[in-house]
């Protein structure tokens, strides 16, 4: 009994013992833990951090001493966000607009907060809150805020903080915004968001909404293996809908030139997804070209074999735009050599391509129409002919202009003949070295224009497929162009990217003189375009090239002189309010001449006071 009273005993100065030990380290733990409050009392204008009320609670709990708070508090306010709201007082009390001044206040903090972002601290706000902050909703309801956001993402791209943000803007509907931030790419689920409303956007906007957000659409698609195959997944299935579907097959081939053009081999993509694999010698040899980039006999051989068995493959599987290009290389480039057994193969396999056309009912093909396979062959096999023979000269192509008339009325052709006159005129000392007003090279293209009213009957991929192919090969010289928007208002915008292009190159192996004609000739062009319905974007540029003052003002009147010999009332509102201000300039106008009595400055401007001024 005494041995069990002392057991007892044992046990009870045991607890004690414990209790005392816990009392002392919850003393210390209340000691750290009001160290550490007071040391963020002690920091710059910590009164006004959201997180004050619950340090302050934290702290009372520990029992800390009101009195110490409040001297920490008060001599630590300096006011710093008070003093800006001050300021910015007194210069809306100066004039300033009170829109200009908080665009200030806003982006000079924009600035700071991207300086000194820290992603850890950034992390930690979610770990110790433990939900998403209120100030934070606030934030992204702004889009002022939202352009941080997304600015430093792309600068953060590994911070969870910021990758939750942009997936709560995605959340809140703004997923139109979200395109060029690369960490959206990183969730399937904001990624398909952002895919989604792009496309609509594209689909409702048309062509000018296209070229607007290509760019960005194609770099957002591109950003991983991942997204680029999703995407074109998802515009592969798309296009097979009637309604849309040639724009986003359209879309689809734009992203993988992208793609191509950037290094990456997206070929057996491409070629999974056009339903190759059912047809593996087919895809074998596609594949092997289009990943070298180059055409070889072996596998063209295999190709012309296959199409023209009794039962080729879709012809649809080698309507591949890099496939195409690669023939133009082949068969149009000066100096590219074929080898003659295999060439007339080479032939047959392009003129497949682009005149064949199929009819399919139910996934199933009921007829294949080849009526243009032969015609097409024997255009594309004389145009190659005529135009990579090295020894005809000019003059003797000149004798043979008739023959490639014809050949170029078909599209491919017209095609090719293009990407041989780039070719050509890419030549440094071309222009220096002709003497023609027009040299036969530029007239070939007065004839080109004639054979695109073919492209709208073949229905069928290779469409967007040569337009990509004129874009490449009009990038180097060819005034003559022009004709093309004669017959395809479509590619009006193209022609005059190009016109403004050449408009702004230097040649410089041309005197002063000479490259003040070319531009001259260049503007007539604009005129003539101007002239086939496409005013405002040609108007337009040149009011830019004035506002800019990096345009010779001869250039200008010269414009301003033709356009009002060619216009006549009425007038439409966005004309005048284009043209107008370059009639005003006294520079212009005042230097203009009138021919006799008749004085067409003063009459546009008389004309457009009276009947648009005082509406």
């Amino acid at each position: 009994m005494e041995g069990e009273r002392e057991f007892g005993c044992s046990r009870v100065r045991t607890s004690w013992d414990d209790s005392e030990e816990q009392f002392q380290d919850s003393m210390e733990d209340e000691a750290e833990l009001q160290r550490e409050c007071l040391q963020k009392f002690a920091s710059r204008d910590f009164i006004m951090e959201p997180t004050i009320f619950n340090t302050l609670k934290r702290y009372f709990q520990a029992g800390g001493s009101p009195e110490h708070v409040i001297q920490l508090l008060s001599e630590n306010y300096t006011a710093v966000a008070q003093t800006v709201n001050l300021l910015a007082e007194w210069l809306i009390q100066t004039g300033v607009e009170p829109e200009q001044v908080q665009e200030m206040v806003e982006n000079h903090l924009k600035s700071l907060l991207i300086k000194h972002f820290d992603p850890r601290k950034a992390d930690s706000i979610f770990t110790e809150e433990g939900a998403t902050p209120a100030w934070l909703e606030q934030m992204i309801a702004h889009a002022t805020w939202r352009d941080l956001f997304y600015k430093l993402a792309e600068a953060h791209p590994d911070c969870l903080m910021l990758n939750f943000t942009v997936k709560l803007i995605s959340d809140a509907g703004y997923q139109g915004e979200i395109m060029s931030v690369s960490t959206a790419c990183q969730q399937l689920e904001v990624f398909a968001r952002v895919l989604r409303t792009s496309l609509s956007s594209i689909l409702d906007g048309g062509e000018e909404s296209l070229e607007k957000t290509l760019p960005e659409f194609a770099r957002m698609v591109c950003h991983g293996e991942h997204t680029y195959l999703f995407a074109q997944a998802i515009l592969t299935l798309l296009a097979q809908e009637e309604q849309g579907g040639s724009v986003l097959r359209r879309l689809s081939q734009e992203v993988q030139r992208y793609a191509q053009d950037r290094g990456h081999d997206v070929s057996q993509i491409t070629l999974a997804l056009g339903n190759a694999s059912a047809y593996p010698r087919a895809c074998q040899a596609l594949g092997a070209m289009l990943s070298k980039a180059a055409l070889n006999p072996a596998d063209i051989t295999t190709l012309y074999k296959m199409f023209t068995s009794l039962d080729p493959p879709p012809v649809e599987l080698v309507r591949v735009p890099a496939f195409l290009d690669l023939f133009m290389h082949t068969l149009f480039k000066p100096g590219a050599k074929v080898n003659p057994d295999h060439k007339h193969k080479y032939i047959y396999i392009l003129a497949y391509t682009t005149s064949v056309v199929e009819t399919w009912k139910k996934n199933k093909r009921v007829n294949i129409n080849k009526d243009e396979l032969k015609t097409t062959s024997k255009a594309i096999e004389t145009a190659h002919v005529l135009c990579c023979n090295e020894n005809k000269g000019s003059s003797e192509l000149l004798a043979e202009l008739a023959t490639l008339y014809q050949c170029i009325r078909f599209p491919v052709v017209a095609v090719g003949v293009l990407r041989w006159v780039d070719w050509t005129v890419s030549e440094p000392s071309y222009f220096k070295l002709q003497t023609d007003h027009t040299p036969v090279h530029l007239a070939l293209l007065d004839e080109v224009h004639g054979a695109w009213d073919l492209l709208s009957c073949l229905n069928c991929c290779c469409v967007p497929i040569l337009w990509d192919l004129i874009h490449e090969s009009l990038l180097c010289f060819s005034v003559h162009c022009i004709q093309i928007s004669t017959c395809h208002q479509l590619m009006q915008p193209l022609v005059l990217q190009l016109l403004t292009k050449l408009f702004e190159t230097e040649h410089s192996q041309l005197d002063v003189m000479e490259q003040l004609e070319l531009k001259k000739t260049l503007l007539d062009r604009m005129v003539h375009l101007l002239s086939r319905g496409c005013v405002l974007p040609v108007v337009s540029y040149i009011r830019r090239c004035l506002d800019k003052q990096d345009t010779d003002l001869s250039l200008i009147r010269h414009f301003v002189t033709e356009v009002l010999d060619m216009v006549a009332p009425p007038y439409t509102p966005d004309f005048v309010s284009l043209f107008l201000p370059i009639l005003e300039n006294d520079s212009i106008a005042g230097t203009i001449k009138p021919e006799g009595e008749c004085d067409p400055v003063a009459d546009f401007i008389a004309h457009c006071k009276s009947n648009f001024m005082g509406s």
